[in-house]
């Protein structure tokens, strides 16, 4: 390769990085690259600018940058347009989020023409929830298609794995000792047995035949899903809604799901749509856990065969001894308890340390659950063996 070959391509290589730094710095006088930006570039450097340069409200008041979306849905929607085409729908999906928070443009979601303008997401449809009280008759029917639209994504994931999961957990946890002919469960039958091989008529002989139970109508578990509305769990909220759905489907187990936040609301009656679950919600205020666990307490009846799942960050607005004596209470009984301190994609959350460490004491370790992880979670608590708790808990 020659010497001008060589240097030409440095060139670009140089000329490259100068362009990817203009976009990430954002223009401007002090950003010293020198490089402008023309054709798609400079459309994608405008729809960043028109959000991250933008600045916190201080400075978009104090006059001090010049950038932004303005308090208007057309400009808002030409400029979701303009991020729907330059950028993947994960990116455009954080950068919504970013709008909402940086720009305060959650009043413009209340506007038909600006819910059919987003990308919906599980985020999304957490901001919708907690504004359904404000939100003008002429929204609330294009906000249940946005809503309904995430949920119907969420369980095309997850229905049929949870499904899956958890009908083997309940058979494997049905299996009987002494079972008939046709309940016998041939393979562990013929490997628990292996000892007892004859060679001269090839064959096992078993002594102990293992079997599982029929299939049965009948409710083999109880699940109750205990979830904070609080603001803060709007994420995990939406997939508790789409769980309980997914459990209340499975015939042999029945699953009542209740939110709280200072008052409690028993929305088992709705179970059969995930999408009047969620309206039924009321995102923010304050929390009481105890009096939530009293309330599911008082609905036990099957305690050996009940699974309680509490889905909180443990910012206990109540009485917090009489909070731990509860659950205490309830594992002395035989109930299976869980609590998570989230159920979402996002990781841990900030949640209360203290009742975390405090009920990890009791023997319910509290660790934040992804919605991939769930079934899993569920199919151990079915089955009374050790929960999967992630390594970094």
């Amino acid at each position: 390769m020659s010497a001008t070959a060589d240097s030409a391509g440095a060139g670009r290589a140089s000329d490259e990085r100068l362009r990817r730094w203009r976009l990430v710095l954002g223009g401007g006088p002090a950003d010293g690259t020198g490089r402008a930006l023309t054709g798609t570039d400079a459309a994608v450097d405008g729809a960043l600018s028109s959000l991250y340069g933008a600045g916190d409200g201080k400075e978009r008041r104090a006059g001090r940058r010049s950038a932004g979306l303005e308090a208007s849905a057309p400009s808002v929607a030409r400029w979701l347009g303009d991020i729907r085409t330059y950028f993947p729908n994960s990116v455009v999906q954080v950068m919504q989020r970013d709008a909402v928070d940086r720009l305060g443009l959650s009043t413009l979601l209340l506007e038909p023409e600006m819910l059919e303008a987003v990308e919906a997401d599980v985020h999304l449809v957490g901001t919708l929830l907690s504004l359904d009280k404000a939100m003008p008759e002429k929204t609330k029917e294009t906000a249940r298609g946005v809503v309904r639209k995430v949920v119907q994504d969420l369980e095309s994931r997850l229905a049929t794995r949870t499904r899956a999961t958890l009908t083997g957990a309940l058979d494997r946890s049905a299996r009987i000792s002494r079972p008939r002919h046709r309940d016998i469960d041939w393979d562990r039958t013929i490997r628990a047995n292996l000892a007892n091989y004859l060679p001269e008529h090839g064959t096992v002989v078993p002594e102990r035949l293992i079997g599982h139970g029929r299939a049965s109508r009948s409710v083999k578990k109880d699940v109750v899903l205990c979830i904070d509305q609080s603001g803060s769990m709007a994420a995990s909220v939406v997939h508790a809604a789409v769980f309980g759905a997914v459990l209340a489907s499975v015939r042999s187990i029945a699953t009542r799901l209740v939110v709280f936040d200072t008052s409690v609301v028993d929305l088992t009656d709705q179970l059969d749509d995930p999408v009047d679950v969620l309206f039924g919600t009321r995102l923010g205020g304050g929390t009481d856990i105890n009096r939530a666990l009293a309330y599911c307490q008082s609905r036990i009846t099957r305690p050996a065969d009940t699974v309680v799942v509490l889905i909180s960050d443990l910012h206990e607005g109540g009485i917090r001894d009489e909070m731990l004596k509860r659950v205490a209470s309830m594992k002395a009984s035989g109930v299976q308890f869980i609590a998570l301190l989230a159920l979402s994609d996002e990781g841990a959350p900030a949640y209360d340390h203290d009742h975390a460490a405090a009920l990890a004491a009791l023997g319910a370790p509290a660790f934040a659950c992804t919605p991939d992880l769930f079934p899993e979670v569920m199919a151990a608590a079915i089955e009374k063996r050790p929960l999967p708790v992630p390594a970094d808990t």
